[in-house]
This record gives structure tokens, C-alpha cells and sequence, in this order.
């Protein structure tokens, strides 16, 4: 892709090459990822796992909902959440409306882990901000925030 003419953004103090907005959204996702990636792999899990945790930190779901939070198909969630299992991570308990779906839940194991590996993981990523001002750090939450919830609205 074609590189844009450097620009200095307010109260960067220093010029920066312009790599237009896919190609700057597509690096800044691989490094978000980097980091989740290596936070995962410190603690034993793949980064879908961590995903699984910060899902199941705050609700419990059923198979199928977690599947489609999660991305992935019915025979993939069983597998990540059989992992999970055996680590004592998570557990699965009859759904009580329908007794052959099963809710999935985290387990104090679970919490202990998930609430490391989230405090390491927003040091990670907030060290890829480090060098931005703070008005820029909030512009970039902002025009992120907007992103992701025009997107989980649908």
C-alpha cells in the first residue's frame, strides 16, 4: 500500500509516517494480539482460552452463546471448554430449562487466573500507548469504542 506524506500529530513531538487506516488498524490488531498472545502462552493457554476467561468473568453462559461470543463452532467450544475443564478453570452444570444444554461458569481457580492475566494484559497494552499524550490516548479510546460498539450492536 501507497505511504502517505509524514505528519505530527498535537503534542507528539516527533514526525510519523501515515499508513492509512487499514494498514494501521491491521498492525495495531497484531500487536494488540502480540501482546495477548504472550500474556496467554506466560499462563499456559492459547489466547482463546484468555478469551474464554474474560467472557466467563462476569456471566454464564450457555454452550451455544459462548460459542458465538467466542467465534468458533459447537464441536471447537466443546473441546476449549473440556480443556478448561480439566484445568479447573471452568465447570459445566445442566442448563435448568433444558437438561441436555449445559452453562458454562468460572471457577475460583478461574477467577484468580483470569484477573492476572487481565492485569498483565492492560499493562502490555497500555505500554503500546505509552508514547502518546494523554488527550491522544483518549481520543484513541474513543474512536475504539466507538468501533467495537457499532459493531456488538449488530
Amino acid at each position: 500500500m501507497q505511504n502517505k506524506p509524514t505528519a505530527e500529530p498535537a503534542g507528539a513531538g516527533q514526525d510519523i509516517e501515515d499508513l492509512g487506516l487499514v494498514d494501521s488498524l491491521a498492525q495495531l490488531s497484531f500487536l494488540v494480539q502480540g501482546a495477548l498472545g504472550r500474556v496467554a502462552a506466560e499462563h499456559g493457554l492459547s489466547v482463546v482460552q484468555l478469551r474464554l476467561l474474560g467472557v466467563l468473568r462476569d456471566r454464564t453462559p450457555g454452550m451455544q452463546e459462548l460459542a458465538h461470543h467466542l467465534g468458533l463452532d459447537k464441536s471447537s467450544m466443546t473441546g476449549l471448554v473440556d480443556r478448561a475443564e480439566r484445568r479447573d478453570l471452568v465447570r459445566r452444570t445442566p442448563a435448568p430449562h433444558d437438561r441436555r444444554s449445559f452453562l458454562v461458569s468460572i471457577t475460583p481457580a478461574g477467577q484468580q487466573l483470569a484477573r492476572q492475566c487481565e492485569a498483565l494484559a492492560s499493562r502490555r497494552i497500555l505500554d503500546l500507548t505509552e508514547h502518546l499524550t494523554e488527550a491522544q490516548r483518549g481520543h484513541l479510546a474513543l474512536l475504539a469504542s466507538a468501533l467495537v460498539n457499532h459493531h456488538t450492536a449488530i
